[in-house]
């Protein structure tokens, strides 16, 4: 699997695989798993996704640091990945762990595909 390097290209490869909906199903039941009320519909653009996606992040690490952390372990993002991010400036961080977020949500997704 050749891995995704901006948000913009796991989005893209979701669609032309035809995995975008299953995509957006996981991150749903691992919102839903994290008690964060956040549920996106099926049919929501990935333009939008990415920005609803991006904007409760930031919320998350801004006004609920712990909903955050427990939202991380829940889908399962590598932990010495979050820690090389410069926490400096919570926008870019923010935007740097939605996409680490859809990468490890996007290998869930690719792997369930290709060995079931």
């Amino acid at each position: 699997m050749n891995q995704p390097q901006t948000t913009q290209d796991i989005l893209d490869t979701a669609i032309q695989l035809e995995l975008y909906k299953k995509l957006v199903i996981q991150l749903n039941k691992d919102f839903l798993y994290a008690n964060i009320d956040l549920d996106f519909d099926e049919d929501i653009l990935p333009s939008s996704l990415k920005l609803m996606l991006h904007e409760t992040i930031f919320r998350l690490i801004q006004e609920k640091f712990m909903d955050y952390l427990n939202l991380l372990y829940i889908v399962d993002v590598p932990e010495e990945k979050v820690k090389q991010l410069d926490g400096s400036d919570v926008l870019v961080l923010s935007e740097q762990v939605t996409f680490l977020l859809l990468q490890r949500e996007w290998q869930k997704v690719w792997f369930k595909q290709k060995y079931s």
